[in-house]
């Protein structure tokens, strides 16, 4: 919205400062500014009044050490998060862009499937909360209206640029904006991998839609999965957040500038930029409420917050086509979520075969397995935000590890 205005000002009026609204460096600073100050205002009050609507955690009896000093803990807080990075992102993000749009429909989309789960726990007395079924079923229908724009809306394109005779040519670019299934594939040197070759030629191009909605479907389910999972210690699942915002907030900058992106042959996305102030907007929302959820935590998240988490960071990835680095940029949730099939999966396994259960892991997640080992949840997130900055940091060396 202040883009708007401040354009307007700046175009009628020659208002002075006005055009600074123009770079994406300074609304992006301004946006994490604001999500810092929307939490620090709000935060308090939100605690507040989750705690005098007696929304607190119901905390099952795991055995893991100071869990049940938990119980009664406000739960639901993803409400900050949400606040802090919806508010920020309308006030300083161009509206009128087609990945902004999906960023602020999936942040409220996967926000309410969290909210009606955390709402069945808390009010209905369900621990089980939503059905996984329906929480799917979400998930799905977020994964349709994501592949579908990205595929057939006529603004999300790539700019493709036409060969050099000369890298000191002074001749201006080449260049044509296609429609395309491109996406980006870590470690290869020509690493541009195209979806439509999974038809393997037994069905036409025009068919890779289907294709493309499937794989959208698939990362979003799973990385709000992992994140939800993920969501279990004190400042786990925000910390890494954090961390995994900044990497997407970096690698939407480098595919929206056409001289980085070419020094670095990677893919070059025409009106990607506005995702960078998204990105400042999410990293500032995820540090604001860590204040409270830093051990030990004042307020949960709740699935309010975790399952949008996951949601925001997958479509994130999903706009710069940056899905198939997800197993780096996303280690953390990833390994959590593996471990909790690992885990489901050999018990049965076991059950069938030799009539008990048996485990691989002390308990799943992996984090809750740590714990059994005698880790201190502090150290141990600590430890897993390392981690996390470590494969972070090794997700944008594949920039030029090819």
């Amino acid at each position: 919205m202040l883009y708007y205005l401040f354009r307007f000002l700046d175009e009628r009026y020659n208002f002075p400062g006005a055009g600074v609204f123009q770079y994406i460096s300074f609304r992006a600073l301004g946006a994490v500014i604001t999500s810092l100050l929307v939490a620090a205002i709000f935060g308090r009050r939100i605690i507040d009044t989750l705690r005098n609507l007696q929304i607190g955690e119901s905390i099952r009896d795991l055995g893991l050490e100071g869990q049940m000093q938990k119980r009664g803990t406000p739960t639901m807080g993803g409400f900050i998060i949400l606040a802090s990075l919806l508010i920020p992102a309308l006030l300083f993000a161009k509206l009128s862009n087609v990945y902004v749009i999906l960023a602020l429909v999936s942040t409220v989309w996967t926000g309410l499937i969290g909210f009606i789960d955390d709402y069945i726990k808390v009010f209905k007395k369900n621990k089980e909360g939503l059905e996984g079924k329906f929480k799917v079923v979400g998930q799905i229908g977020l994964g349709l209206i994501v592949g579908l724009t990205l595929y057939f809306n006529d603004y999300v394109k790539i700019r493709v640029y036409a060969p050099r005779l000369l890298s000191t040519s002074t001749v201006p670019d080449v260049y044509t904006d296609i429609k395309s299934t491109l996406t980006t594939v870590p470690f290869i040197k020509n690493n541009d991998f195209d979806y439509s070759s999974l038809l393997f030629g037994f069905l036409p191009d025009s068919y890779t839609w289907i294709v493309y909605v499937i794989v959208c479907i698939f990362i979003i389910t799973a990385v709000s999965n992992g994140a939800n999972i993920t969501d279990g210690i004190d400042g786990l699942a925000a910390g890494t957040s954090v961390i995994i915002g900044l990497t997407l907030g970096v690698l939407a900058y480098l595919s929206s500038n056409k001289i980085i992106s070419q020094y670095l042959s990677i893919m070059y996305i025409p009106n990607s930029g506005e995702l960078v102030i998204f990105c400042a907007a999410f990293v500032g929302a995820c540090v604001g409420f860590l204040w409270y959820n830093s051990y030990p935590a004042q307020v949960f998240m709740g699935d309010t917050g975790s399952l949008m988490l996951g949601g925001v960071i997958a479509v994130l990835a999903l706009a710069i086509r940056k899905e198939l680095m997800i197993p780096l940029i996303c280690g953390i949730f990833l390994v959590e979520l593996v471990s909790v099939i690992m885990q489901v999966s050999y018990f049965k396994y076991t059950k069938r075969k030799y009539g008990e259960g048996r485990r691989i892991f002390l308990m799943s997640p992996l984090h809750h397995h740590f714990q059994k080992k005698g880790y201190h949840e502090a150290k141990l997130v600590t430890r897993f935000w390392i981690i996390g900055i470590m494969l972070a940091v090794l997700a944008l060396a594949t920039l030029k590890l090819r």
